[in-house]
């Protein structure tokens, strides 16, 4: 099995598989938390900037690490319709749990929006990073945002995400991963270290490698 040291050393090896992009158009958005470091590995070696696209997950109540959706920023709302399905979820949980996360949404969006302001992509190719993708929901969620904010081109980028999930990810004009497993339980079973990202390094990387700061 393909194993990363850590999100440092899983963006370093994406960004392998993104050169055609160095020097063009390009923007990096990592979704937080753990996509930020992976994202800005790619935009280092892209020499791009680097933003984010804030989603949440909308979990299964009694299995939440499950996704049966996804909601974004500017009113963006994907839902996993087989997920919903075969979970047995009626409106009213899933109403629940969507207001529960909209509000996490929110707060995470005026925490991280007061260091950096969310960047123009009109008419750019944005390439959205995460550190890896399990049922394809908050990358969905995360297209979607760039795809009615104007950007031009849509890139999916990962080190990892199952081979069904890849294939199945029409929201992107193009996926890239470094590993497509069949076998896949979750994105941490590919990483050695996968220890949380915190707050306070996705602001530090956004002041770092961000375009312009917020006002």
């Amino acid at each position: 099995m393909r194993r990363f040291r850590d999100r440092r050393d899983a963006g370093r090896r994406l960004a392998e598989r993104l050169t055609a992009y160095t020097g063009s158009d390009v923007i990096v958005l990592g979704l937080p938390r753990g996509g930020v470091p992976v994202a800005a590995e790619v935009a280092r070696a892209l020499g791009a900037p680097l933003d984010i696209v804030v989603v949440r997950k909308l979990g299964v109540p009694w299995q939440p690490e499950v996704a049966m959706g996804a909601i974004g920023e500017g009113g963006v709302r994907v839902v996993d319709s087989r997920i919903v399905s075969r979970a047995g979820i009626d409106d009213e949980t899933l109403r629940d749990v969507e207001i529960r996360e909209r509000a996490v949404l929110d707060d995470r969006v005026r925490v991280w929006r007061a260091v950096r302001q969310r960047a123009d992509v009109r008419g750019r190719t944005a390439v959205v990073v995460d550190d890896g993708i399990a049922t394809g929901s908050t990358a969905r969620a995360a297209c979607r945002v760039l795809r009615e904010a104007g950007a031009e081109r849509v890139v999916l980028a990962a080190p990892v995400a199952p081979r069904d999930v890849v294939d199945d990810l029409a929201e992107a004009d193009e996926v890239v991963v470094v590993h497509a497993p069949r076998d896949f339980s979750a994105v941490g079973q590919f990483y050695d270290d996968f220890a949380a990202t915190s707050d306070d390094e996705v602001v530090a990387l956004l002041r770092q490698l961000g375009g312009a700061a917020a006002p």
